[in-house]
């Protein structure tokens, strides 16, 4: 004990600064002063050597005949823990414990002679040692020293509400230095028989306020038997221990009993604790409300930081900083550059017919129309160089949000971080979430609801698109200059007034998927879109596949008009112009004359859509002929409708591979590029819930709808080289004979629903009153229906059996 409380001593003085006396809690301060008593103060000024001491080796004071003991109280701060702070405040008191009582406490004229003066430091007072005289008892003693005391009313600088006061000690102290601090509870052991409640209260009631008393059940067998006493303050509880400590109480039975009397603290973190464990449903809403606090004030300008910073690339490798540093270092050092790759061939010939549409869209963008701008074409038609390579290319400040690699992810906190990657939004906790959630779950279980310290994913999403609207806005706002001819306006109205300030939002691949996850996505991202675009903050761009995009984006502009711009595929000079400037260069005359002649019914076969024009002509740079890579981008394109719509799950697919093969057979017997929409409605696969198929199978980007004064009109391919696929997958006998078998056979079972339903109605009429001339003519309609049905399966039994001759005898 004595090792670590060296250890203690040594850490409070490194901490502390404190000098070595002070740094001992039991130590009186250093500054004393001999002098006699100074007749112009009522000071009584004495030897502190002789009458300060510490305490004595065996803990208790030794009174001799004739000498009495004074505690007296407030006269230091109550050292409550190890490393009180109060204590440190006692540095600053350079008085003896000797001159404060003798001074402040006792007049030169007081007929009593002081002996000792003990203090006792952590319980805040001081023991004084006197000679009672010959013509007072100590009670008359303690008695007059409490009415100078409330005469003079000594207050402690520590304790300006305080006062001191003094007690006569009718026990015998113990001033022990162990690890343990007063407390306003008091443990009172009992040697010997218990002391009821009512002699105890009007023993201690003297120091101060009793708060309650709890003894120990008389049943109990714990030994000693004791009893609890809490005390208002906690100076009373100190009073009362180093007075009544060891004192002899008689009761009322002539028993003698001795009270021992130690602190038993009353830890109110405990009680704190107890409270907040026993009120989760208050304190967890507090906790997730700081908790979020602190995010908001900390973590989102750090965020808005980094969103700003992606949005102007300041901290890009290609920023002008960057440039300069490059400039500046040239001629003293050796930059190794990438080496040039071949051209790719030159866009512009592909986008000639397209340049009323970047004239289009970029005047747009010049405007204050608080609406959004579509980009609508079918996967590979150029939309994204379009509006980035073309429209964008010298706009200032354009954020690019793809919302593919978002809705690709699995789970929520792989979808969150895509989502900030998107934006620049870091950092991003996900596993903060996950533990949150893992407490939400464990609280729910135990209380029935849940805590709310975790977040959904429309929540978290929501979250970092605000931080992302709050850069743009600052990102458009820093455009302005005190100079501006407009800087009387306020933020709102000079966005309003410089459209061509904000920035741009790209949103690409918008409806990539229509799923639950990609439908909140999709919402949230409209809805942030229609608020950008309403405060002027950005311009938004969509760029989409899905021909129903409007749908979903009247869902948060209900009263607008957006402005749509249509792309189609390339007509066949102009991808044939395309395909040449990517494969021209360098070859000879007799080459690119060859080339050109193939190249006419390649391009017709092919069509015009810009990934498949790619493909082609980096084949072709590859050696082969523009028939041959023709060839292979058919087959490859046939394999990939095989694999996707006949060989896939069918449980994932709202649409059955009889229809789609219904539709492949379609084309190629009207030997069009389209076919009727209503038309297709009337095959018998199409004639329940034929619409909600039709619109998968665009989805699935096997077909197209085109519409015409407001309603649907005709269907084309998913892509032009899809009509050459179609022709081949129709070449494969086998092919062709399990999946006519397979459409017979739906057929078929039509067929005989329709059967069975007449039946049954036959039966029923059968059952009715024989009236004749009532029922005759829905008899003679049923009978027809049931000999066109019967005649119907008779004819698709007899190709079924024609198709497994074929499947039986082809590989």
């Amino acid at each position: 004990m004595f090792a670590v409380s060296v250890a203690r001593a040594r850490i409070l003085r490194r901490a502390f600064a404190l000098p070595p006396r002070h740094l001992l809690p039991f130590q009186p301060p250093r500054r004393h002063t001999t002098a006699t008593a100074l007749p112009s103060s009522d000071t009584v000024r004495i030897e502190p050597t002789r009458l300060l001491s510490d305490i004595p080796q065996s803990g208790f004071v030794n009174l001799e005949p004739g000498e009495g003991l004074l505690f007296f109280d407030n006269v230091y701060p109550v050292v409550s823990a190890f490393l009180d702070v109060k204590f440190i405040l006692m540095r600053l008191d350079h008085m003896s414990v000797a001159e404060k009582l003798l001074r402040y406490s006792l007049p030169k004229d007081f007929p009593v002679e002081i002996k000792q003066v003990i203090p006792r430091i952590k319980d805040g007072g001081a023991f004084v040692k006197f000679m009672q005289p010959a013509n007072m008892t100590a009670h008359q003693v303690e008695k007059r020293m409490q009415e100078l005391l409330e005469t003079k009313t000594v207050r402690p600088w520590f304790n300006p509400f305080g006062r001191m006061r003094c007690f006569l000690v009718e026990g015998r102290p113990w001033l022990e230095d162990l690890h343990r601090f007063p407390a306003a509870r008091l443990k009172v052991e009992f040697e010997g028989a218990d002391v009821s409640s009512e002699q105890l209260y009007t023993t201690f009631r003297r120091f101060g306020r009793l708060v309650d008393i709890i003894p120990l059940p008389k049943d109990s067998k714990e030994l000693p038997r004791y009893t609890y006493l809490h005390f208002w303050k906690i100076r009373s509880a100190t009073a009362a221990r180093n007075c009544l400590h060891d004192l002899a109480i008689t009761n009322p039975e002539g028993k003698v009993t001795q009270l021992r009397i130690l602190y038993a603290p009353v830890v109110k973190a405990h009680a704190i604790r107890k409270w907040i464990f026993d009120h989760p449903r208050i304190v967890l809403p507090i906790i997730a409300a700081i908790v979020a606090a602190v995010a908001v004030s900390v973590f989102d300008p750090i965020r808005t930081f980094f969103v700003k910073a992606h949005i102007t690339h300041s901290l890009s490798v290609g920023s002008k900083a960057w440039g300069w540093f490059k400039e500046k270092t040239s001629s003293y050092l050796v930059i190794r550059q990438k080496p040039k790759t071949e051209a790719a061939g030159d866009l512009s010939v592909l986008w000639e017919e397209r340049k009323a549409n970047v004239e289009t869209l970029k005047s747009w963008l010049l405007e204050s129309a608080e609406t959004f701008i579509v980009v609508q074409g079918p996967r590979g038609s150029g939309k994204r160089d379009l509006v980035l390579g073309d429209v964008l290319k010298d706009w200032k400040h354009k954020l690019v949000f793809d919302c593919e690699p978002v809705q690709e992810r699995l789970g929520d906190a792989n979808i969150i971080r895509a989502t900030a990657a998107q934006v620049g939004y870091r950092p991003v906790f996900g596993w903060l979430n996950s533990i949150n959630s893992w407490i939400d779950l464990a609280v729910q279980g135990t209380l029935g609801t849940a805590a709310g310290l975790s977040e959904t994913v429309e929540t978290q999403f929501s979250k970092i698109l605000q931080n992302t609207g709050t850069a743009l806005k600052q990102v458009a706002l820093s455009e302005r200059t005190k100079d501006d001819k407009d800087a009387i306006l306020n933020d709102d109205e000079w966005l309003e007034a410089h459209p061509e300030k904000r920035a741009v939002v790209v949103i690409d691949n918008f409806l990539h998927r229509n799923d639950a996850v990609g439908e909140k996505i999709y919402q949230r991202l409209s809805d942030w879109a229609a608020l950008l675009v309403q405060a002027n903050v950005a311009h938004v761009v969509f760029m989409t596949n899905d021909v129903s995009f409007s749908k979903q984006l009247a869902k948060s502009l209900p009263d607008r008009v957006f402005r749509t711009v249509m792309l189609g595929d390339a007509s066949p000079e102009a991808a044939k112009r395309y395909v040449l400037s990517h494969i021209q260069s360098g070859m000879s005359e007799e080459e690119k004359s060859r080339e050109i002649e193939e190249l006419d019914s390649s391009i017709d076969q092919l069509g015009g859509r810009l990934t498949d024009l790619e493909f082609l002509a980096r084949r072709i740079r590859t050696g082969e002929m523009p028939t041959q890579a023709v060839s292979e981008i058919v087959k490859t394109s046939a394999n990939e409708i095989l694999k996707v719509y006949f060989l896939g799950d069918p449980s994932k697919r709202s649409y059955s591979k009889e229809q789609a093969w219904a539709l492949i057979k379609m084309f190629g017997q009207h030997g069009h590029e389209q076919l009727r929409y209503n038309e297709v409605l009337l095959h018998g696969l199409f004639n329940k819930g034929g619409e909600e198929a039709l619109q998968s199978l665009e989805q699935a980007e096997l077909i197209s709808i085109v519409s015409a004064e407001g309603r649907p009109w005709a269907i084309k391919p998913g892509k032009p080289v899809y009509r050459a696929a179609f022709k081949r997958l129709q070449d494969d006998k086998v092919l062709q004979a399990k999946l006519d078998s397979d459409v017979a056979t739906e057929l078929m079972k039509t067929e005989t629903a329709n059967v069975a339903k007449y039946e049954t109605e036959l039966t029923v009429l059968a059952q009715l009153p024989s009236r004749p001339s009532e029922i005759s003519g829905r008899v003679s309609w049923l009978l027809k229906k049931l000999q066109t049905s019967q005649q119907k399966i008779e004819q698709y039994e007899k190709e079924i059996g024609n198709l497994k001759k074929i499947i039986q005898s082809e590989f």
